[in-house]
């Protein structure tokens, strides 16, 4: 399915998992890894079984610590080839965002850089208690975007936002759920199994309104003038149309767990 070992996929029940396999340099990512990423959101996209995707990263010590630096030679050693670079990386952190189905990242350890622009792509974040957060752009001379900064505003405001960068430094699991970095921390023993019931609750859950949340949630975040206010009341319309809407007032009525076809 891809063109790399350093990515893998499969699935548990209805829940896609993709995992950063370079464990060796702390799961960081080399532009065939970014490249490799977007096919596989494409397959997982295409998959009507997937109803939540999960981004993880292998070898218990990181999600994703940033660039492959040990590729810059090849990878960003003229203008254009850091150009397409570039190009590349906001292309598939746009993907992420604008997934279709909900994305969570599963954060151990390291999420540094590049993999906690990737983390903030996602919809939500969970973490074990050892992980560790930073963004070092301080410290190297590097610059951030619009377009990278506004994740992190969206998702901690502008104060923790600047301190974040201004600072440069690493920040506890605790002091990300503190500023609003992620949703929930977890005991390192514990992530998989908490991550697995937490992403099975939400693939049981009915996915046309699923779906509507993420979508208007995405437009809400958009200035006033460029919000779909029709597309938004559209998908409002399906969900009191759907069957599944009937099946959930009868396993209402009938106490009993329902069972959602997405239609």
């Amino acid at each position: 399915m891809t063109k790399t070992d350093k990515l893998s996929w499969h699935k548990q029940g209805r829940v896609g998992y993709v995992t950063f396999n370079n464990p060796e340099r702390h799961n960081a990512v080399s532009l065939e890894m970014w490249e490799a990423l977007g096919e596989l959101l494409e397959h997982a996209e295409r998959d009507s079984d997937v109803r939540v995707l999960v981004l993880t990263g292998a070898g218990g010590k990181a999600f994703v610590s940033g660039a492959d630096i040990s590729k810059f030679e090849d990878e960003r050693a003229t203008e254009a080839a850091v150009a397409r670079y570039a190009a590349t990386t906001e292309r598939i952190y746009s993907a992420v965002q604008q997934f279709p189905k909900p994305t969570l990242a599963m954060i151990r350890g390291y999420c540094i850089g590049g993999g906690l622009g990737l983390a903030l792509t996602c919809d939500l974040r969970i973490c074990s208690d050892d992980s560790r957060f930073a963004l070092p752009a301080a410290k190297l001379g590097l610059g951030y975007d619009l377009r990278g900064l506004r994740r992190l505003v969206e998702a901690v405001g502008p104060a923790f936002t600047k301190e974040i960068l201004y600072t440069a430094r690493q920040f506890s699991a605790l002091e990300a759920r503190e500023m609003g970095l992620v949703n929930r921390v977890v005991s390192g023993a514990d992530l998989e199994s908490y991550v697995k019931d937490y992403t099975d609750g939400i693939a049981s859950n009915a996915p046309l309104t699923v779906d509507a949340v993420k979508f208007i949630v995405g437009e809400a975040l958009k200035d006033e003038s460029e919000r779909d206010l029709a597309a938004c009341t559209e998908r409002v319309k399906r969900c009191f149309e759907s069957r599944d809407y009937a099946e959930g007032r009868q396993a209402f009525l009938e106490k009993r767990k329902p069972v959602f076809s997405g239609s």
